[in-house]
């Protein structure tokens, strides 16, 4: 059974920095892109941001793009997101997703591009 465990999750003041992390098993995940996204309260889920099987490929969503990083470490399964600069604007829960067709197949920021998904880790940044 596939399983995609977030952690790093919390409350950080406006301004700081979190590293989400997100480990998976279960399976083989060659040729997997693996990415971000968050919810808000009240708000549709969207795409924060995806890294190929590689690494060599990387997407971001504007909100993001120059305060956060993502990496991935292909022997442990694990993915991560370097948060800097949060803004208030950031609180959400973050889910982790793995996916076969991002990338290759399907754009990156598209859900359908991924396979299985998170629990979400709450991340809330206070003003």
């Amino acid at each position: 059974q596939v399983q995609l465990v977030e952690s790093g999750g919390g409350l950080v003041q406006a301004g700081g920095s979190l590293r989400l992390s997100c480990a998976a098993s279960g399976r083989t995940f060659t040729f997997y892109a693996m990415g971000w996204f968050r919810q808000a309260p009240g708000k549709e889920r969207e795409f924060v941001a995806a890294i190929s099987w590689s690494g060599g490929r990387t997407d971001y969503a504007g909100s993001v793009k120059g305060r956060f990083t993502i990496s991935r470490d292909n022997a442990k399964n694990t993915v991560w997101l370097q948060m800097d600069s949060l803004k208030p604007g950031d609180t959400a829960v973050y889910y982790c997703t793995i996916g076969a067709r991002a990338f290759r197949y399907s754009d990156p920021s598209a859900p359908t591009g991924y396979d299985y998904w998170g629990q979400g880790t709450q991340v809330t940044v206070s003003s």
